[in-house]
């Protein structure tokens, strides 16, 4: 069952919110490698800002998708990693969904042609999600990072071609 939500640009005034859903995606344990989330300043620095949005329901976030830069070199320009959180209550209401549509349409106007993300393959729901707007699985990467307790974790590499290429 989908809800009505507002999609808009995400920008500082967000921020705390988007904090509070990127720290319960760490209390999980299937969302992020990051131990705490980062300051505005850190996390404006390294999200690129022509795609980055918020979803509202009525004054709270609920959601938010960001993309970041995959490499400075001229050549990726158009390669970026995409990052969709929910809030825990929220979850399973067509967000992520609206966000991801968002995103796709933003990012392949500014010129990027592929979005790529690493997932838990744990983490099912992030990968339906992903499968669901054309990612496909392009490889895994075994025990890639040490969790802060120190458990080894791997990734499912996922990767969308703009359908623009």
């Amino acid at each position: 069952m989908s809800i009505s939500i507002i999609i808009e640009t995400l920008t500082e005034e967000h921020y705390s919110q988007v904090a509070s859903i990127f720290n319960q995606g760490i209390m999980g344990g299937n969302a992020t490698f990051d131990a705490v989330s980062t300051p505005w300043e850190s996390w404006d620095r390294m999200h690129l800002s022509h795609t980055r949005f918020v979803a509202k329901f009525g004054n709270q976030i609920v959601g938010w998708v960001a993309l970041s830069s995959v490499s400075e070199r001229s050549v990726f320009e158009g390669v970026a990693e995409l990052s969709v959180y929910i809030h825990n209550d929220f979850q399973g209401k067509g967000i992520g969904n609206a966000l991801m549509c968002e995103a796709i349409l933003v990012s392949e106007s500014k010129g990027i042609w592929t979005l790529q993300s690493g997932i838990f393959p744990e983490n099912i729901p992030s990968i339906r999600l992903h499968e669901n707007h054309g990612f496909r699985r392009v490889g895994f990467r075994d025990k890639i990072g040490k969790m802060p307790d120190g458990t080894w974790r791997d990734i499912v590499m996922m990767e969308r071609r703009s359908l623009q290429m």
